[in-house]
This record gives structure tokens, C-alpha cells and sequence, in this order.
């Protein structure tokens, strides 16, 4: 696979202001394994490579286990995520797959009791910034890169 452009390159002033929401997310109260975690699932759903390989790397150099990042796909099997971790997920899930089942009342319900207000706006630019980071990567080509020295922007 070779990149189609650099987009970054290209059109710098255009994405400084998704640098600056990741900036202020990052500065939100959520907790980074968290949006990390968050991160990372939305990617795999989407099939972003880059970013997988980015979020896996970021999320293991700030401490995730082995074991969370290998069954973040199957995380609805899994007790390694806690309640609040979980309902995250789901959001991020029905969030990313708002055209086929909108985002449904007992997902958010069940988020909305983890999670304050001010968080769950938080967390749903989250999930919003890094569909769009997705969107960019595939839309655009990137390769992830060759070695582990991947980190988010």
C-alpha cells in the first residue's frame, strides 16, 4: 500500500484543529487508558491500521496489559474491563455504528450512570475524533509504520 498524499503536509491549518481537540481531550478528566482503549476499539471496527498499531503501541508504553489489548475485540467476553470501561465500549461501538443502530437508549443510559455529563460529551468527541483520524488514514492510505515506534499525534 502506498500513502495517496500527506495530508498533513497538504493541509496543515485544516488539521490543527483536530490537534487541538486531541490536546483538550487528552486534558478532559477522562482517563488516558481509557481513551486509549476507546481509541483502539473504534479503529479495529473500522480497520484502520495505522491507527491500530498506533493506539496498541501508545496504550502498552502507558501500561495496558498484554492480555487487555489481545481481547479488546472480544471485549464483551471478557472480565478484564471494569463497568466503566465497558459501558465506554458500547458507546464507542453504537457511536461508530450509528448507521445501522443508531446510538440506542439502554447504551447510553447505561454509559450516562459512569460517566458525568461533562464526560460524556468527553468521551463522545473521543469517539468522534478518532472515526474522523480513521477516516483520514484509510481515505488517504497510510501505512502504519515498519517499527514500534508509533505514537498518536
Amino acid at each position: 500500500m502506498s500513502p495517496r498524499i500527506n495530508h498533513f503536509a497538504v493541509a496543515p491549518e485544516l488539521l490543527q484543529p483536530m490537534l487541538d481537540m486531541e490536546e483538550r481531550l487528552r486534558a478532559s478528566g477522562l482517563e488516558h487508558s481509557l481513551n486509549e482503549l476507546v481509541k483502539l476499539r473504534v479503529s479495529q471496527i473500522n480497520g484502520c491500521a495505522y491507527c491500530i498499531h498506533m493506539h496498541t503501541h501508545d496504550a502498552r508504553t502507558n501500561g495496558e496489559s498484554e492480555d487487555r489489548l489481545h481481547l479488546l475485540n472480544a471485549w464483551h467476553e471478557s472480565s478484564l474491563y471494569s463497568e466503566r470501561e465497558r459501558a465506554a465500549l458500547a458507546w464507542a461501538e453504537a457511536l461508530t455504528r450509528v448507521e445501522t443502530n443508531r446510538a440506542p437508549d439502554d447504551v447510553y443510559e447505561t454509559m450516562a450512570k459512569y460517566f458525568s455529563e461533562h464526560e460524556q460529551v468527553a468521551l463522545t468527541l473521543v469517539v468522534t475524533t478518532i472515526n474522523a483520524w480513521n477516516r483520514l488514514a484509510i481515505g488517504f492510505a497510510v501505512p502504519h509504520p515498519d517499527t514500534t515506534k508509533a505514537t498518536a499525534a
